[in-house]
């Protein structure tokens, strides 16, 4: 339908037809806004594309591969060999260094869990004070967990030195006239590792736990002071009940961790002495970097992977039974 507008101009409106049966004609804005849409979608796809494709073929991709690589032998250098499960029984059946490495791994895993998330909850109660200058302490401790591993690592190498470290320095002071042999000790070694993973990441685990003391409603503390209620009553019946999310969450992310161990005994020890402190990710770097055995090292890579699964699976599926949603 055509309307003049003033100086003669005609202006085309488009009116859909109300008779039964009648088409309908699409006004020009539904079009222009339908367009609009369309090109929206494609500069979001168009921005979203370079993480797409990364996480393809940096994730998606390497997973596939690895898998399809750990049924092979491939030394890099000539074209993989079809082995089919030659590898999995191999690491299963007959290598002592794996089950060392696992064996070690789990030391690790019972040593630094526990500790280390006692840690982080005495120091989050311990900050957890409205004090003036609290804000230092806070940051104090946080801050080894935003340090460089590789760093800290060589920190505490000269720190553990059996003849020049303050460490040792420190205990020939208070009466100790022989002192371990920290990091060449296959009875210290280990224990080294463990108590500077829980000082590197005690900080970080600490603000997880004080975000969830912060959640505690106040109102609870007060009731149970007018109740009578001595401080370690409190801890025990409220505290811990309305932490246990937190500690549940601070537990599965910490024993991934450990069980992804590798930096501080590469940086630290090497795997020494004698392999004692060997983790399974450090093996699956030996063979892989190493030894250039990719198809054993990737068949590690999935044992691993299935071991972590395992015991996440069981912390969630037993979880309802000490952990308070409400």
């Amino acid at each position: 339908m055509a309307v003049p507008r003033p100086g003669g101009r005609i202006l085309g409106v488009s009116l859909g037809c109300g008779r039964k049966g009648g088409g309908v004609i699409v006004p020009a804005v539904q079009r222009k806004r339908r367009s609009l849409r369309w090109r929206e979608q494609w500069e979001a796809w168009l921005f979203l594309a370079p993480n797409l494709a990364g996480f393809l073929v940096f994730t998606v991709f390497a997973v596939v591969f690895s898998l399809w690589i750990s049924l092979h032998e491939w030394d890099l250098f000539n074209p993989p060999v079809f082995v089919g499960l030659a590898n999995y029984a191999k690491l299963l059946t007959q290598d002592e260094s794996f089950r060392r490495a696992l064996r070690n791994t789990v030391y690790f895993t019972l040593g630094i869990v526990p500790l280390g998330t006692a840690v982080s909850l005495v120091l989050a109660l311990l900050v957890n004070r409205a004090v003036k200058g609290m804000t230092f302490f806070r940051t104090a401790l946080y801050l080894p967990s935003v340090s460089s591993t590789i760093a800290i690592g060589i920190v505490w190498v000269w720190l553990l030195d059996p003849q020049f470290g303050l460490v040792n320095w420190f205990l020939r002071t208070i009466g100790i006239a022989h002192p371990p042999d920290w990091l060449n000790s296959t009875t210290w070694a280990k224990p080294a590792l463990i108590l500077m993973d829980v000082w590197k990441s005690a900080g970080y685990y600490m603000v997880i736990f004080l975000a969830g003391l912060q959640g505690i409603p106040e109102q609870l503390y007060e009731a149970a002071l007018i109740d009578g209620a001595t401080p370690w009553r409190k801890f025990w019946s409220i505290t811990l009940p309305l932490l246990s999310p937190t500690i549940f969450f601070v537990l599965v992310m910490r024993i991934i961790g450990v069980f992804n161990m590798f930096e501080l005994p590469y940086i630290m020890t090497r795997g020494g002495p004698a392999g004692s402190t060997e983790s399974m990710v450090f093996y699956i770097y030996k063979n892989a970097f190493e030894w250039f055995q990719m198809g054993y090292a990737a068949a590690i890579a999935w044992v691993l992977f299935l071991i972590i699964f395992a015991v996440t699976y069981v912390q969630f599926r037993y979880q309802g039974r000490w952990v308070t949603y409400d």
